[in-house]
């Protein structure tokens, strides 16, 4: 948790000094997406913590206070980028922004379900190629007993 704050932290302050700098949001592009990144980050590994087995059954957990204070530092930064795209920005420009992080959250859950079932189809392939593997084998195990067998039977 605190590597992802520190992404965001760090991001941040390259948005603040660009701003500062130049008065230009659009040149902090790359800062503002990394930001994104590390609060998303943050969020799903609070989220995941939170509806963890584990913590359900341990109860709470002495990092809640510092997961807190992090989501609301995030919070507050959040804030600030919206006040300088608001007002140092082009019209509308807070807007189309958080409708371009829904729509990246999205493709991004999408190819994370992509690759998950990507992964459950080769898992199913590597079973399969196994247990095709494992017939074989028995089939000539099975056939070579039976050889035996017949040999013997035959008086050899």
């Amino acid at each position: 948790m605190l590597a992802e704050l520190a992404a965001a932290n760090a991001a941040f302050g390259i948005i603040k000094t660009t701003l500062s700098n130049s008065g230009d949001i659009l040149k902090a592009g790359k800062a503002i997406s990394d930001f994104v990144t590390a609060k998303d980050a943050l969020q799903n590994k609070a989220n995941k913590k939170k509806n963890s087995f584990w913590s359900k059954v341990a109860g709470k957990d002495s990092d809640d206070l510092e997961e807190f204070m992090a989501l609301e530092q995030i919070k507050q930064n959040e804030q600030q980028l919206k006040e300088a795209m608001i007002y140092v920005g082009r019209a509308g420009l807070w807007h189309d922004y958080v409708k371009f992080c829904a729509k990246a959250r999205q493709d991004r859950a999408e190819a994370a379900k992509e690759r998950q079932k990507a992964k459950d189809q080769l898992k199913e392939n590597i079973l399969m190629a196994l247990a095709w593997t494992a017939g074989l084998v028995a089939a000539a195990g099975a056939v070579f007993l039976l050889s035996l067998i017949l040999k013997k039977a035959a008086g050899g």
